[in-house]
C-alpha cells in the first residue's frame, strides 16, 4: 500500500511557503492506518523496547496505539506545565529562543529501553531533545521512529540513535 497516498498536503500552512504534510488524513482510513502501525510495529519490535514515548501531541497519535499493539507501557513528553506531579524538564535551543519539555519523575525507570516516537521527523530539534531528557532520567534510548520523515531537512543526521521512518519524502 502506498501510504504517501493518504497523506493530503496542505501549502502554505501554517505559513506562506511551507508545505504541511498532514498525517489526519492517514488516521482517518482504518486499513492505511493498519498498514502504518503495522510497518511501525515491524521497524520498532527488533530494538526490543521495555517502553514507548510519545513526543506532544501527534507523537502520543503513534506511541499509544503501537504501545498497545505491541504489549509495551507508554509514557508522555509534553511541553512544560502540562503534566501533573513531579516532573524532570529539559530545555532546548530552537531556531529563534528556546522551549522546554518534560517527563513524569519516575515514567521510565534507570535502564528501561525506549523508543522515541512522533509523527513527523523534520529538523529533528524536538526529538533529539526528548533522545535527551529520556537518558536525563535514566533511561537507553534504543531507537526513535515516526511515520513521516521530511528527509531533505536533514533531521536524521542530528538524531543521536537509529531513526525508522514509514514515509519519506525527499523533497
Amino acid at each position: 500500500m502506498d501510504l504517501k497516498s493518504y497523506i493530503r498536503e496542505v501549502p502554505d500552512f501554517p505559513k506562506p511557503g511551507i508545505l504541511f504534510y498532514d498525517v489526519s488524513t492517514l488516521l482517518a482510513h482504518a486499513d492505511a492506518w493498519q498498514v502504518a502501525m503495522g510497518r511501525m510495529a515491524k521497524a520498532v519490535a527488533p530494538r526490543q523496547p521495555h517502553i514507548l514515548a510519545g513526543i506532544e501531541s501527534r507523537g502520543f497519535l503513534v506511541a499509544a496505539p503501537l504501545a498497545l499493539k505491541l504489549g509495551l507501557g507508554f509514557v508522555m513528553v509534553r511541553k512544560k506545565g502540562k503534566l501533573p506531579g513531579e516532573t524532570v524538564r529539559y530545555e532546548y535551543d530552537l531556531e529563534y529562543g528556546s522551549d522546554t519539555i518534560e517527563i513524569q519523575k519516575g515514567a521510565i525507570e534507570p535502564g528501561q529501553r525506549v523508543v522515541v516516537l512522533d509523527d513527523l521527523l523534520a529538523t529533528g530539534g524536538t526529538m533529539s531533545a526528548a533522545i535527551e531528557l529520556i537518558r536525563k532520567v535514566g533511561g537507553e534510548v534504543v531507537g526513535a521512529a515516526c511515520i513521516m520523515e521530511l528527509a531533505f531537512l536533514g533531521g536524521r543526521d542530528v538524531i543521536p540513535t537509529e531513526v525508522d521512518s514509514v514515509i519519506r519524502y525527499e523533497e
